[in-house]
């Protein structure tokens, strides 16, 4: 079968048309200083933590992952964009090279996908894992039991014929090479959890089975460093949302704080019988395998590091681990700390009423940011009407809803821990206001994302409901903290029953009506912008920001 299908990646290039931009031309002083000033919405950090207290192994451990990390993050330029060396080769402006990396391409991923370069056109809405020129008639008669797969890329045959290709065959040179840099970091793994994981994780990139590698990550328990890795969300396929794309995290383990948020996993499976819905849609129990962690990143690579940068990390995505043991929250506070100091905090003087400004706290921003990533194991995975899991009845609509599934019940979830006494001395308008302000924060991402519907759906059902009010005169918003309770748990309620139905047309309907920016808040962000504020962060990291060779 393999060799089969080596012989047809052979042929596929003659007739398949993936995406590529024309040699650019020169740039306007005008275009430049618009590019420049996007770059610098940017703001460089420093991604880095104390190793010292990490054994002169793990060390050398460190510098397998990290060369392991950087091949994910070759994979996701050719699966978001193409060759990326013959891309930045045909641009002589180092500020446009400089935003092009930021973008992993040629689209701007803040600004719907929009093209910055010159020679590119619209982006394909499946990227690079389907033909450019497939049409949905086409893709939808392909018969295929794998089309759907997370792990297949679709090509064309030497007759022009669609067909799949398993990730391991397409990009088989690039995974045999990371898996054999895991599998030395292996070896020199102390804790015997991680050292089982980093096996299983080598093999699965080799043969795109990865459950039996998701199932011994959540057993790990006492490790230090943490290595994701692999073809994870499905974010960057805009056409079905059926491929995962590549990326990896390299993680240090906060011991302290995790320490502090290990009793929340017990939680889960009360947590869940607690959902503002009925019962048969929350009929499943969670996991009690669930592991919340606190971490400092040192390493992003691939789709994670591209555009908006990823605060908080809730894997597998597996629903069959979910039930059999849950998923890992894992929280990455340095990055966390960055948001909330440069962006989230400034964003709040501009658009927050002065009086409720004392609320906005960054414990507030990591349980609402944790809690996020709690939410996404709860609920429903499979629908209660046969239509399959709720991921394959919701389609390309299923990660704005399941986005802000997360959000609106994450927030819902602090105010019942909070009633529960599990959260000490607790002042909800923290988070509320604080969950508030962040919108603003997270709007900034666009709206063409699943992350951006999932904010403007809260924000303009919260303004519906009357969950906060605006000063006509100053801009500024306050919050009515009593409907702003009475809203989380009908929106909570509305977005369960739609993954329980399955409900694709309400679905659509939903992210249709309620994720438009309209022209008041372009007015606000517009504000924030001129502001000088960031819109996100980007990273100065690699070996050397550990002192490592």
């Amino acid at each position: 079968m393999i060799r089969n299908l080596l012989k047809i990646t052979s042929l596929i290039l003659a007739t398949t048309v993936l995406f590529s931009c024309a040699k650019t031309s020169q740039y306007t002083m005008e275009e430049l200083a618009e590019i420049e000033k996007k770059v610098n919405e940017f703001v460089e950090v420093d991604l880095s933590t104390d190793i010292s207290n990490i054994s002169v192994k793990e060390k050398e451990m460190l510098v397998y992952l990290f060369d392991a990390a950087q091949i994910m993050d070759d994979l996701f330029w050719k699966q978001n964009y193409g060759d990326k060396e013959e891309l930045l080769s045909s641009i002589q402006e180092p500020i446009v090279q400089e935003f092009v990396k930021i973008n992993y391409g040629p689209w701007e991923q803040l600004n719907d996908n929009k093209p910055f370069t010159k020679g590119c056109t619209a982006r394909p809405a499946g990227a690079n894992f389907y033909p450019i020129d497939m049409t949905k008639e086409e893709f939808e008669s392909l018969e295929a039991e794998d089309k759907t797969s997370l792990y297949t890329v679709v090509r064309r045959d030497a007759d022009g014929k669609l067909i799949t290709i398993p990730y391991h065959v397409e990009y088989k040179v690039e995974l045999v090479k990371a898996a054999e840099l895991i599998k030395k970091a292996a070896e020199l793994a102390e804790d015997e959890g991680l050292k089982n994981y980093l096996n299983l994780r080598a093999e699965a990139l080799v043969t795109s089975e990865y459950f039996e590698s998701d199932l011994a990550w959540m057993d790990m328990k006492n490790n230090t460093i943490d290595f994701v890795v692999g073809p994870i969300e499905n974010y960057t396929d805009g056409l079905y949302g059926y491929k995962a794309a590549f990326e990896s995290f390299i993680l240090i383990k906060d011991m302290d704080w995790t320490v502090k948020l290990s009793k929340f996993a017990a939680l889960l499976p009360e947590l869940q019988t607690k959902l503002p819905v009925a019962n048969e849609y929350k009929s499943e129990v969670p996991g009690s395998g669930s592991d919340l962690g606190v971490y400092d990143a040192v390493y992003y690579a691939g789709d994670c590091n591209a555009g908006s940068k990823t605060i908080a990390i809730n894997l597998p995505n597996d629903e069959r681990v979910h039930i059999e043991k849950g998923s890992r929250k894992l929280q990455l506070k340095n990055s966390m700390n960055y948001k909330f100091e440069k962006i989230l905090k400034p964003i709040s003087d501009i658009v927050i009423d002065e009086s409720q400004r004392q609320y906005i706290k960054f414990d507030a921003f990591f349980e609402n940011v944790m809690f996020h990533e709690v939410a996404h194991g709860l609920g429903i995975k499979n629908t209660i009407n046969n239509k399959g899991t709720v991921r394959d009845a919701l389609k390309e609509k299923y990660s704005a809803i399941e986005e802000a599934k997360a959000d609106i019940l994450g927030l819902f979830l602090v105010t019942k821990l909070a009633e529960m006494g599990e959260l000490g001395e607790k002042d909800l308008k923290d988070n509320y206001t604080t969950f508030l302000a962040g919108i603003f924060r997270s709007v900034r991402f666009g709206a063409a994302s699943s992350h951006g519907q999932s904010n403007m759906i809260q924000f303009n059902y919260f303004n519906e409901q009357e969950a906060f009010t605006r000063d006509e005169a100053t801009g500024l918003f306050k919050v009515d903290y009593d409907k702003m309770a009475l809203a989380v748990n009908s929106l909570g309620e509305k977005i369960l029953v739609i993954q329980g139905n399955g409900d694709y047309e309400e679905a659509s309907k939903l992210i249709e009506e309620m994720s438009i920016i309209k022209e008041t808040l372009q007015g606000d962000l517009k504000r924030i912008g001129e502001a000088g504020i960031p819109r996100d962060i980007r990273f100065k990291q690699g070996k050397e920001n550990l002192g490592l060779n």
